[in-house]
């Protein structure tokens, strides 16, 4: 095991419990749930599906599922990839952006 995965691992213990994960996971869904429902009218309620917030939005609710459900990626890389410490803060921005 190389120095950087032990960090990575560390880092991400420190999110490794089940009521975040709980709403983490409740959040991704209501975000979904939101796009789906009616997309134009989220569009117009965050100010477009722009170059920057689709995959941002993306991104988010992808990374929140992966790890809403506790799945850990195995290599290092992926992990950071996939790291809730940048996709809850996106999701929270969106949703901050959708109802005010």
């Amino acid at each position: 095991m190389s120095k950087i995965d032990l960090w990575v691992k560390a880092a991400h213990q420190q999110l490794d419990f089940g009521v975040l994960r709980l709403v983490a996971m409740l959040a991704g869904l209501g975000l979904t749930g939101l796009v789906v429902w009616d997309p134009t009218l989220f569009a117009k309620a965050i100010g477009g599906f722009g170059p920057v917030i689709s995959p941002a939005l993306i991104w988010a609710i992808c990374t929140t599922m992966i790890y809403g459900v506790g799945f850990v990626p195995r290599n290092w890389y992926w992990q950071v990839f996939f790291t809730p410490f940048l996709s809850l803060p996106v999701l929270t921005y969106i949703y901050w952006l959708r109802f005010y």
